[in-house]
Protein backbone atom coordinates (compact mmCIF):
# COMPACT_ATOMS: atom_id res chain seq x y z
CA UNK A 1 0.00 0.00 0.00
CA UNK A 2 1.41 3.36 -1.04
CA UNK A 3 0.54 6.47 0.96
CA UNK A 4 -0.06 9.65 -1.04
CA UNK A 5 1.05 11.87 1.83
CA UNK A 6 2.94 11.88 5.10
CA UNK A 7 -0.26 12.81 6.92
CA UNK A 8 -2.09 9.74 5.63
CA UNK A 9 0.80 7.54 6.74
CA UNK A 10 0.66 9.11 10.21
CA UNK A 11 -3.09 8.52 10.33
CA UNK A 12 -2.56 4.87 9.41
CA UNK A 13 -0.04 4.38 12.24
CA UNK A 14 -2.45 5.86 14.80
CA UNK A 15 -5.63 4.17 13.52
CA UNK A 16 -3.88 0.80 13.34
CA UNK A 17 -2.55 1.44 16.84
CA UNK A 18 0.96 0.51 15.78
CA UNK A 19 2.01 3.53 17.84
CA UNK A 20 0.13 6.04 19.99
CA UNK A 21 -0.20 9.79 19.64
CA UNK A 22 2.55 10.60 22.14
CA UNK A 23 5.06 8.39 20.31
CA UNK A 24 4.22 10.08 17.01
CA UNK A 25 4.57 13.60 18.42
CA UNK A 26 7.90 12.75 20.04
CA UNK A 27 9.12 11.38 16.72
CA UNK A 28 8.03 14.48 14.79
CA UNK A 29 9.81 16.70 17.31
CA UNK A 30 13.04 14.72 17.03
CA UNK A 31 13.35 14.78 13.25
CA UNK A 32 12.17 18.36 12.64
CA UNK A 33 9.80 19.63 9.98
CA UNK A 34 12.38 20.02 7.22
CA UNK A 35 13.43 16.33 7.27
CA UNK A 36 10.05 14.76 7.76
CA UNK A 37 9.19 11.92 5.37
CA UNK A 38 7.58 8.52 5.51
CA UNK A 39 10.99 6.87 5.36
CA UNK A 40 12.30 9.24 8.05
CA UNK A 41 9.44 8.42 10.40
CA UNK A 42 9.89 4.68 9.91
CA UNK A 43 13.63 4.95 10.52
CA UNK A 44 13.27 7.04 13.68
CA UNK A 45 10.45 4.94 15.17
CA UNK A 46 12.46 1.80 14.49
CA UNK A 47 15.59 3.20 16.12
CA UNK A 48 13.57 4.02 19.25
CA UNK A 49 11.95 0.54 19.26
CA UNK A 50 8.52 2.11 18.90
CA UNK A 51 8.23 -0.12 15.82
CA UNK A 52 9.69 -3.64 15.79
CA UNK A 53 12.12 -4.80 13.06
CA UNK A 54 9.30 -6.90 11.58
CA UNK A 55 7.02 -3.85 11.37
CA UNK A 56 9.80 -1.67 9.95
CA UNK A 57 10.57 -4.25 7.26
CA UNK A 58 6.92 -4.48 6.21
CA UNK A 59 6.42 -0.70 6.11
CA UNK A 60 9.62 -0.12 4.14
CA UNK A 61 8.21 -2.49 1.52
CA UNK A 62 4.88 -0.62 1.57
CA UNK A 63 3.20 -3.74 2.94
CA UNK A 64 0.51 -2.92 5.46
CA UNK A 65 -1.50 -6.16 5.29
CA UNK A 66 -0.68 -8.49 8.16
CA UNK A 67 0.47 -5.77 10.55
CA UNK A 68 -2.85 -5.86 12.35
CA UNK A 69 -5.35 -8.73 12.57
CA UNK A 70 -8.54 -8.21 14.55
CA UNK A 71 -7.69 -6.71 17.93
CA UNK A 72 -4.02 -7.70 17.64
CA UNK A 73 -0.95 -6.04 16.17
CA UNK A 74 1.83 -8.33 15.02
CA UNK A 75 5.24 -7.63 16.55
CA UNK A 76 7.66 -10.41 15.59
CA UNK A 77 7.60 -13.56 13.50
CA UNK A 78 8.55 -16.44 15.79
CA UNK A 79 8.28 -19.48 13.53
CA UNK A 80 7.39 -20.41 9.99
CA UNK A 81 6.19 -23.67 8.45
CA UNK A 82 4.79 -24.79 5.13
CA UNK A 83 1.21 -24.42 6.39
CA UNK A 84 1.27 -21.41 8.71
CA UNK A 85 3.41 -18.80 10.44
CA UNK A 86 3.44 -17.98 14.14
CA UNK A 87 3.84 -14.42 15.43
CA UNK A 88 4.23 -12.72 18.74
CA UNK A 89 1.43 -10.20 18.95
CA UNK A 90 -0.07 -7.69 21.31
CA UNK A 91 -3.68 -6.90 22.09
CA UNK A 92 -4.50 -3.29 21.26
CA UNK A 93 -7.28 -3.46 23.87
CA UNK A 94 -5.35 -4.38 27.01
CA UNK A 95 -1.71 -4.65 25.88
CA UNK A 96 -1.26 -8.34 26.77
CA UNK A 97 1.13 -10.48 24.76
CA UNK A 98 -0.50 -13.07 22.54
CA UNK A 99 0.54 -15.80 20.11
CA UNK A 100 -0.96 -15.50 16.64
CA UNK A 101 -0.89 -18.30 14.07
CA UNK A 102 -1.60 -17.15 10.51
CA UNK A 103 -2.41 -19.41 7.55
CA UNK A 104 0.09 -18.81 4.77
CA UNK A 105 -1.27 -16.70 1.94
CA UNK A 106 -0.75 -19.38 -0.69
CA UNK A 107 -3.43 -21.48 1.03
CA UNK A 108 -5.91 -18.65 1.65
CA UNK A 109 -7.80 -19.44 -1.58
CA UNK A 110 -7.93 -23.20 -0.89
CA UNK A 111 -11.24 -23.96 0.89
CA UNK A 112 -9.97 -27.28 2.17
CA UNK A 113 -6.82 -25.77 3.69
CA UNK A 114 -8.85 -23.02 5.27
CA UNK A 115 -11.23 -25.63 6.68
CA UNK A 116 -8.34 -27.61 8.14
CA UNK A 117 -6.90 -24.47 9.71
CA UNK A 118 -10.20 -23.44 11.25
CA UNK A 119 -10.72 -27.02 12.46
CA UNK A 120 -7.45 -26.77 14.38
CA UNK A 121 -8.65 -23.58 16.02
CA UNK A 122 -12.10 -24.85 16.95
CA UNK A 123 -10.62 -28.05 18.32
CA UNK A 124 -7.99 -26.11 20.27
CA UNK A 125 -10.68 -23.95 21.90
CA UNK A 126 -12.12 -27.15 23.43
CA UNK A 127 -8.81 -28.27 24.95
CA UNK A 128 -8.42 -26.54 28.29
CA UNK A 129 -5.51 -28.06 30.21
CA UNK A 130 -2.35 -26.69 31.81
CA UNK A 131 -0.19 -28.78 29.46
CA UNK A 132 -1.88 -27.66 26.24
CA UNK A 133 -1.49 -24.16 24.78
CA UNK A 134 -5.02 -22.71 24.78
CA UNK A 135 -6.53 -21.18 21.65
CA UNK A 136 -8.67 -18.12 22.33
CA UNK A 137 -10.10 -17.03 19.01
CA UNK A 138 -10.49 -18.22 15.41
CA UNK A 139 -10.65 -15.20 13.13
CA UNK A 140 -10.52 -13.98 9.56
CA UNK A 141 -9.81 -10.54 8.16
CA UNK A 142 -9.87 -9.95 4.41
CA UNK A 143 -7.97 -12.98 3.07
CA UNK A 144 -6.05 -13.57 6.31
CA UNK A 145 -7.06 -16.47 8.57
CA UNK A 146 -5.63 -16.55 12.08
CA UNK A 147 -5.78 -18.16 15.52
CA UNK A 148 -4.95 -16.31 18.72
CA UNK A 149 -3.45 -18.29 21.58
CA UNK A 150 -1.46 -18.04 24.78
CA UNK A 151 2.00 -16.63 24.14
CA UNK A 152 4.69 -18.94 25.55
CA UNK A 153 7.90 -17.09 26.37
CA UNK A 154 10.28 -20.03 26.66
CA UNK A 155 10.32 -21.33 23.10
CA UNK A 156 10.12 -24.91 21.79
CA UNK A 157 12.19 -27.87 22.90
CA UNK A 158 14.15 -28.08 19.64
CA UNK A 159 15.49 -24.60 20.32
CA UNK A 160 16.15 -25.43 23.97
CA UNK A 161 18.19 -28.51 23.08
CA UNK A 162 20.30 -26.50 20.66
CA UNK A 163 21.01 -23.80 23.23
CA UNK A 164 21.57 -25.86 26.40
CA UNK A 165 22.18 -29.49 25.41
CA UNK A 166 20.63 -32.55 27.02
CA UNK A 167 18.46 -32.36 30.13
CA UNK A 168 19.03 -33.98 33.53
CA UNK A 169 17.00 -37.14 34.14
CA UNK A 170 14.54 -35.65 36.62
CA UNK A 171 14.02 -32.53 34.52
CA UNK A 172 13.48 -34.45 31.26
CA UNK A 173 11.13 -36.87 33.04
CA UNK A 174 9.07 -33.99 34.41
CA UNK A 175 8.69 -32.37 31.00
CA UNK A 176 7.70 -35.66 29.36
CA UNK A 177 5.25 -36.20 32.21
CA UNK A 178 3.72 -32.82 31.36
CA UNK A 179 3.38 -33.93 27.74
CA UNK A 180 1.82 -37.26 28.72
CA UNK A 181 -0.71 -35.50 30.93
CA UNK A 182 -1.66 -33.23 28.04
CA UNK A 183 -2.08 -36.27 25.77
CA UNK A 184 -4.11 -38.07 28.43
CA UNK A 185 -6.50 -35.15 28.78
CA UNK A 186 -6.91 -34.79 24.99
CA UNK A 187 -7.55 -38.51 24.66
CA UNK A 188 -10.29 -38.27 27.30
CA UNK A 189 -12.07 -36.03 24.77
CA UNK A 190 -11.40 -38.47 21.94
CA UNK A 191 -8.51 -36.42 20.50
CA UNK A 192 -5.04 -37.62 19.50
CA UNK A 193 -2.26 -35.21 18.53
CA UNK A 194 -0.89 -36.85 15.34
CA UNK A 195 2.09 -34.50 14.96
CA UNK A 196 4.06 -34.81 18.19
CA UNK A 197 7.66 -33.55 17.88
CA UNK A 198 10.11 -31.28 19.66
CA UNK A 199 8.98 -28.15 17.83
CA UNK A 200 5.36 -28.78 18.85
CA UNK A 201 6.10 -28.67 22.57
CA UNK A 202 6.76 -25.29 24.21
CA UNK A 203 8.25 -24.51 27.62
CA UNK A 204 6.58 -21.74 29.62
CA UNK A 205 8.51 -19.29 31.76
CA UNK A 206 7.10 -21.19 34.77
CA UNK A 207 8.85 -24.37 33.59
CA UNK A 208 5.74 -26.17 32.30
CA UNK A 209 5.80 -28.12 29.03
CA UNK A 210 2.78 -27.41 26.82
CA UNK A 211 1.60 -29.16 23.66
CA UNK A 212 0.79 -27.00 20.68
CA UNK A 213 -0.40 -27.49 17.10
CA UNK A 214 -3.25 -29.99 17.11
CA UNK A 215 -3.73 -29.16 13.42
CA UNK A 216 -3.42 -32.79 12.38
CA UNK A 217 -5.27 -34.11 15.42
CA UNK A 218 -7.34 -37.23 14.92
CA UNK A 219 -10.78 -37.64 16.41
CA UNK A 220 -13.83 -39.76 15.80
CA UNK A 221 -15.62 -36.99 13.95
CA UNK A 222 -12.56 -35.82 12.04
CA UNK A 223 -11.54 -36.11 8.41
CA UNK A 224 -11.92 -39.10 6.17
CA UNK A 225 -8.96 -41.44 5.82
CA UNK A 226 -8.21 -40.18 2.31
CA UNK A 227 -8.16 -36.56 3.43
CA UNK A 228 -6.07 -37.20 6.52
CA UNK A 229 -3.51 -39.24 4.59
CA UNK A 230 -2.62 -36.07 2.70
CA UNK A 231 -2.17 -33.84 5.74
CA UNK A 232 -1.10 -35.91 8.69
CA UNK A 233 2.58 -36.25 9.54
CA UNK A 234 4.34 -38.70 7.25
CA UNK A 235 5.99 -40.28 10.29
CA UNK A 236 2.64 -41.29 11.77
CA UNK A 237 1.38 -42.69 8.48
CA UNK A 238 4.53 -44.74 7.93
CA UNK A 239 4.65 -46.08 11.48
CA UNK A 240 1.06 -47.24 11.40
CA UNK A 241 1.29 -48.81 7.96
CA UNK A 242 4.40 -50.83 8.77
CA UNK A 243 2.94 -52.11 12.05
CA UNK A 244 -0.66 -52.67 10.87
CA UNK A 245 -1.84 -50.37 13.64
CA UNK A 246 -5.46 -49.22 13.54
CA UNK A 247 -6.28 -45.83 12.07
CA UNK A 248 -5.82 -42.96 14.52
CA UNK A 249 -4.14 -45.24 17.10
CA UNK A 250 -3.50 -43.31 20.36
CA UNK A 251 -0.37 -45.43 20.87
CA UNK A 252 1.24 -43.70 17.89
CA UNK A 253 1.45 -40.52 19.96
CA UNK A 254 3.27 -42.55 22.62
CA UNK A 255 5.91 -43.74 20.15
CA UNK A 256 6.73 -40.16 19.20
CA UNK A 257 6.62 -39.14 22.86
CA UNK A 258 9.38 -41.73 23.25
CA UNK A 259 11.46 -40.08 20.52
CA UNK A 260 11.19 -36.78 22.41
CA UNK A 261 12.19 -38.40 25.73
CA UNK A 262 15.14 -40.11 24.02
CA UNK A 263 16.43 -36.84 22.59
CA UNK A 264 15.93 -34.79 25.76
CA UNK A 265 18.03 -37.32 27.70
CA UNK A 266 20.82 -37.69 25.13
CA UNK A 267 20.66 -34.71 22.73
CA UNK A 268 20.88 -37.37 20.01
CA UNK A 269 18.04 -37.99 17.56
CA UNK A 270 16.74 -41.59 17.69
CA UNK A 271 16.58 -41.67 13.88
CA UNK A 272 18.35 -39.46 11.31
CA UNK A 273 16.55 -36.15 10.77
CA UNK A 274 15.46 -35.63 7.17
CA UNK A 275 13.24 -33.30 5.18
CA UNK A 276 13.02 -35.75 2.25
CA UNK A 277 9.62 -37.39 2.06
CA UNK A 278 11.10 -40.63 0.74
CA UNK A 279 13.42 -40.94 3.76
CA UNK A 280 10.57 -40.29 6.16
CA UNK A 281 8.41 -42.96 4.46
CA UNK A 282 10.93 -45.77 5.04
CA UNK A 283 9.73 -48.24 7.74
CA UNK A 284 13.36 -49.12 8.61
CA UNK A 285 13.80 -45.57 9.88
CA UNK A 286 11.47 -46.34 12.79
CA UNK A 287 12.35 -49.99 13.31
CA UNK A 288 16.13 -49.77 13.54
CA UNK A 289 16.60 -47.31 16.37
CA UNK A 290 19.85 -47.32 18.28
CA UNK A 291 18.99 -48.40 21.86
CA UNK A 292 19.32 -45.49 24.26
CA UNK A 293 21.65 -47.50 26.51
CA UNK A 294 24.18 -47.50 23.67
CA UNK A 295 24.08 -43.71 23.55
CA UNK A 296 24.34 -43.15 27.32
CA UNK A 297 24.76 -46.26 29.47
CA UNK A 298 24.90 -44.17 32.67
CA UNK A 299 21.18 -43.36 32.52
CA UNK A 300 19.06 -45.02 35.23
CA UNK A 301 17.77 -48.43 34.16
CA UNK A 302 14.16 -47.54 34.98
CA UNK A 303 14.39 -44.47 32.73
CA UNK A 304 15.86 -46.48 29.85
CA UNK A 305 13.13 -49.08 30.32
CA UNK A 306 10.42 -46.42 29.88
CA UNK A 307 12.09 -45.06 26.73
CA UNK A 308 12.54 -48.56 25.30
CA UNK A 309 8.90 -49.43 25.91
CA UNK A 310 7.63 -46.21 24.36
CA UNK A 311 9.70 -46.96 21.25
CA UNK A 312 8.56 -50.54 20.76
CA UNK A 313 7.76 -50.91 17.07
CA UNK A 314 4.88 -53.29 17.83
CA UNK A 315 2.12 -51.10 19.32
CA UNK A 316 0.97 -54.00 21.51
CA UNK A 317 4.36 -53.94 23.26
CA UNK A 318 4.25 -50.21 23.99
CA UNK A 319 2.53 -48.52 26.87
CA UNK A 320 -1.13 -48.77 25.98
CA UNK A 321 -2.27 -45.36 27.19
CA UNK A 322 -0.84 -42.03 28.37
CA UNK A 323 -2.05 -42.83 31.88
CA UNK A 324 0.34 -45.82 32.02
CA UNK A 325 3.21 -43.55 30.99
CA UNK A 326 2.20 -41.03 33.66
CA UNK A 327 2.43 -43.63 36.42
CA UNK A 328 5.86 -44.81 35.25
CA UNK A 329 7.24 -41.26 35.03
CA UNK A 330 5.92 -40.28 38.45
CA UNK A 331 7.76 -43.24 39.95
CA UNK A 332 10.98 -42.16 38.22
CA UNK A 333 10.62 -38.57 39.45
CA UNK A 334 9.97 -39.71 43.02
CA UNK A 335 13.04 -41.95 42.93
CA UNK A 336 15.28 -39.22 41.53
CA UNK A 337 13.95 -36.62 43.98
CA UNK A 338 14.46 -38.93 46.95
CA UNK A 339 18.01 -39.69 45.86
CA UNK A 340 18.77 -35.99 45.51
CA UNK A 341 17.16 -35.24 48.88
CA UNK A 342 19.36 -37.80 50.63
CA UNK A 343 22.50 -36.39 48.98
CA UNK A 344 21.55 -32.84 49.94
CA UNK A 345 20.76 -33.84 53.54
CA UNK A 346 24.11 -35.56 53.94
CA UNK A 347 25.94 -32.56 52.53
CA UNK A 348 24.09 -30.13 54.82
CA UNK A 349 24.72 -32.27 57.89
CA UNK A 350 28.43 -32.39 57.16
CA UNK A 351 28.53 -28.66 56.49
CA UNK A 352 26.95 -27.96 59.88
CA UNK A 353 29.57 -30.13 61.54
CA UNK A 354 32.28 -28.45 59.47
CA UNK A 355 33.22 -31.84 58.08
CA UNK A 356 33.74 -33.12 54.59
CA UNK A 357 30.92 -35.44 53.42
CA UNK A 358 31.74 -39.05 54.31
CA UNK A 359 32.56 -41.06 51.21
CA UNK A 360 31.95 -44.81 51.30
CA UNK A 361 34.60 -46.77 49.41
CA UNK A 362 33.93 -49.09 46.50
CA UNK A 363 36.66 -51.22 44.90
CA UNK A 364 36.22 -51.94 41.20
CA UNK A 365 38.21 -54.74 39.60
CA UNK A 366 38.50 -53.92 35.91
CA UNK A 367 41.55 -53.96 33.59
CA UNK A 368 40.12 -52.09 30.59
CA UNK A 369 40.91 -48.37 30.64
CA UNK A 370 37.68 -47.20 29.02
CA UNK A 371 35.56 -49.21 31.45
CA UNK A 372 37.67 -47.99 34.38
CA UNK A 373 36.91 -44.40 33.40
CA UNK A 374 33.17 -45.12 33.26
CA UNK A 375 33.18 -46.79 36.69
CA UNK A 376 35.23 -44.01 38.27
CA UNK A 377 33.07 -41.25 36.82
CA UNK A 378 29.76 -42.89 37.73
CA UNK A 379 30.50 -43.96 41.31
CA UNK A 380 32.34 -40.71 42.08
CA UNK A 381 29.32 -38.77 40.89
CA UNK A 382 27.16 -40.75 43.32
CA UNK A 383 29.36 -39.96 46.30
CA UNK A 384 31.77 -42.91 46.42
CA UNK A 385 35.52 -43.01 46.86
CA UNK A 386 36.59 -45.30 44.01
CA UNK A 387 39.61 -47.61 44.04
CA UNK A 388 40.33 -49.20 40.68
CA UNK A 389 42.38 -52.40 40.56
CA UNK A 390 43.22 -54.60 37.61
CA UNK A 391 43.95 -57.75 39.65
CA UNK A 392 41.45 -59.63 41.83
CA UNK A 393 44.16 -60.91 44.19
CA UNK A 394 45.19 -57.37 45.08
CA UNK A 395 41.54 -56.61 45.77
CA UNK A 396 41.27 -59.58 48.14
CA UNK A 397 44.37 -58.44 50.02
CA UNK A 398 42.89 -54.95 50.38
CA UNK A 399 39.55 -56.31 51.61
CA UNK A 400 41.28 -58.38 54.30
CA UNK A 401 43.15 -55.32 55.59
CA UNK A 402 40.54 -52.56 55.18
CA UNK A 403 37.09 -53.74 54.02
CA UNK A 404 35.36 -51.29 51.67
CA UNK A 405 31.62 -50.70 51.47
CA UNK A 406 31.39 -52.60 48.20
CA UNK A 407 33.28 -54.59 45.58
CA UNK A 408 32.44 -54.65 41.87
CA UNK A 409 34.19 -57.32 39.79
CA UNK A 410 34.12 -57.49 36.01
CA UNK A 411 34.38 -61.17 35.07
CA UNK A 412 36.72 -60.38 32.17
CA UNK A 413 39.41 -59.44 34.71
CA UNK A 414 39.33 -62.88 36.43
CA UNK A 415 40.98 -64.95 33.73
CA UNK A 416 39.51 -67.80 31.67
CA UNK A 417 37.36 -70.84 32.46
CA UNK A 418 38.07 -72.58 35.75
CA UNK A 419 40.51 -69.85 36.72
CA UNK A 420 37.68 -67.30 36.72
CA UNK A 421 35.37 -69.59 38.73
CA UNK A 422 38.01 -70.26 41.37
CA UNK A 423 38.91 -66.58 41.64
CA UNK A 424 35.29 -65.61 42.18
CA UNK A 425 34.73 -68.38 44.75
CA UNK A 426 37.69 -67.10 46.74
CA UNK A 427 36.49 -63.52 46.40
CA UNK A 428 32.95 -64.33 47.55
CA UNK A 429 34.29 -66.19 50.59
CA UNK A 430 36.53 -63.26 51.53
CA UNK A 431 33.63 -60.80 51.16
CA UNK A 432 31.38 -63.02 53.28
CA UNK A 433 33.87 -62.93 56.13
CA UNK A 434 34.56 -59.21 55.95
CA UNK A 435 30.97 -58.06 55.44
CA UNK A 436 31.68 -56.59 52.03
CA UNK A 437 28.90 -56.77 49.42
CA UNK A 438 30.22 -58.00 46.04
CA UNK A 439 28.76 -57.74 42.55
CA UNK A 440 30.10 -59.94 39.75
CA UNK A 441 29.25 -58.65 36.27
CA UNK A 442 29.26 -61.30 33.56
CA UNK A 443 29.76 -60.80 29.85
CA UNK A 444 28.50 -63.40 27.36
CA UNK A 445 31.64 -65.54 27.47
CA UNK A 446 31.28 -66.02 31.25
CA UNK A 447 27.58 -66.89 31.44
CA UNK A 448 28.40 -70.48 32.54
CA UNK A 449 29.58 -69.05 35.89
CA UNK A 450 26.01 -68.02 36.63
CA UNK A 451 24.97 -71.65 36.97
CA UNK A 452 27.81 -72.45 39.40
CA UNK A 453 27.01 -69.85 42.05
CA UNK A 454 23.83 -68.77 43.80
CA UNK A 455 23.24 -65.24 45.02
CA UNK A 456 23.73 -64.75 48.76
CA UNK A 457 23.02 -61.85 51.13
CA UNK A 458 26.55 -60.62 50.44
CA UNK A 459 27.00 -61.50 46.75
CA UNK A 460 25.06 -61.11 43.53
CA UNK A 461 25.79 -62.00 39.93
CA UNK A 462 24.41 -59.78 37.18
CA UNK A 463 24.13 -61.56 33.87
CA UNK A 464 21.26 -59.86 32.15
CA UNK A 465 21.47 -58.86 28.50
CA UNK A 466 22.06 -55.28 29.53
CA UNK A 467 23.73 -54.52 32.84
CA UNK A 468 23.75 -50.82 33.66
CA UNK A 469 25.87 -48.89 36.13
CA UNK A 470 22.64 -47.88 37.85
CA UNK A 471 21.64 -51.54 38.37
CA UNK A 472 25.11 -52.34 39.77
CA UNK A 473 24.88 -49.49 42.27
CA UNK A 474 21.29 -50.32 43.23
CA UNK A 475 22.15 -53.97 43.95
CA UNK A 476 25.25 -52.96 45.87
CA UNK A 477 23.37 -50.53 48.09
CA UNK A 478 20.60 -53.03 48.77
CA UNK A 479 23.19 -55.48 50.07
CA UNK A 480 24.92 -52.77 52.08
CA UNK A 481 21.75 -52.18 54.07
CA UNK A 482 20.78 -55.84 54.44
CA UNK A 483 24.07 -57.69 54.98
CA UNK A 484 26.79 -55.70 56.65
CA UNK A 485 27.25 -52.40 54.92
CA UNK A 486 25.60 -50.42 57.70
CA UNK A 487 27.91 -51.93 60.34
CA UNK A 488 31.01 -51.33 58.27
CA UNK A 489 29.91 -47.81 57.47
CA UNK A 490 29.27 -47.11 61.17
CA UNK A 491 32.77 -48.37 62.04
CA UNK A 492 34.20 -45.88 59.57
CA UNK A 493 32.13 -43.09 61.13
CA UNK A 494 33.32 -44.03 64.61
CA UNK A 495 36.92 -44.09 63.38
CA UNK A 496 36.58 -40.59 61.87
CA UNK A 497 34.96 -39.30 65.09
CA UNK A 498 37.88 -40.62 67.13
CA UNK A 499 40.35 -39.00 64.80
Amino acid sequence: MHFSSLQKFQNFLILSKLIDESQLQACLTRIGSSERSIEGLIRDLGSRNDLTPYQVSKLNKHQTDGLRLGPYKLLYRNASGSFARVFRGCSVVDGRMIGIKVLRQRWAEDPRKVSLFRREGELGKRLKHRNIVPIYEVGSERDFHYLSMEFIEGGNFRELLKSRGKFAVEEASQYVLDMAEGLDYALSLGVTHRDLKLTNVLLSSQGVAKLVDFGLAGMDSGLSMQEEEIDRAIEYATLERCTNAPHNDPRSDLYFLGTIFYELLTNVAPYPPSTRREDRKQPARYRNLRPIRQVDHSLPSDVMAVVDRLLEINPNDRFQSPSEVIRALRNIIRTEAKSQEVQNSDAIACEIKNEKPLQPTVICVENRTKHQDSLREYFSFHGYRVLLLGDIHRAIERIQIDPPQGLVVMADSLGDGDQASKAYAKTADCCQKSGTPVILVLSKKYLSIRKQFADTPSSRILAENYVTLRSIRTNLEEMQSVFGGERTYKNQLDSQSTD
